[in-house]
């Protein structure tokens, strides 16, 4: 893990941290929330959450958290509201019907799908002027990205936030 800026790229490292920067504000601003009515309806920690648990199936807070990169508690005070909501209920384990597990409602899967599709439509609308390739390699590169931040952050020994 490199330690020092290359005094050669340092100019392209500060713009690439200057665009990170700006993406961050703008993601925060927009909170990616689509287009349409469901344009800044659900919150960053919702929406991965409920896509962790409809992706991979219902689970422990434990294995969500594990998943997630963050710790219990936090994952345990963002659940709350999502299960007052009725967006996520708790079950009993299938295995073991002492263990409490996480799993999307069907008002919940409705509710991602909605906020899905509106996400997907922004996105199309702020690529409108790309090319297929352009897409698909903005794509690639941002989720090398993320992977590299994210195993950055374990490296350290930091859990990252939802």
């Amino acid at each position: 893990m490199p330690t020092s800026v290359d005094v050669t790229s340092s100019a392209l490292y500060e713009r690439l941290q200057h665009e990170v920067a700006l993406f961050a504000r703008r993601a925060e601003q927009t909170r990616l929330g689509g287009v349409g009515k469901a344009r800044n309806s659900m919150d960053r920690a919702a929406y991965l959450l409920l896509n962790r648990l409809d992706r991979e199936g219902p689970m422990g807070v434990k294995a969500l958290a594990e998943g997630m990169g963050i710790d219990s508690s936090t994952v345990t005070r963002q659940v709350a509201p999502l299960v007052e909501s009725g967006l996520v209920k708790r079950t009993s384990h299938p295995e073991d019907g002492r263990a409490v597990v996480l799993a999307l409602s069907p008002r919940g899967r409705s509710r991602l799908e909605e906020v899905r599709a509106s996400r997907c439509q922004l996105m199309a609308v702020v690529t409108a002027d790309w090319t297929q390739d352009e897409r698909e390699s903005f794509c690639s590169l941002l989720a090398r990205f993320n992977a590299a931040l994210s195993d950055y952050h374990a490296a350290a020994g930091g859990a990252e936030p939802a």
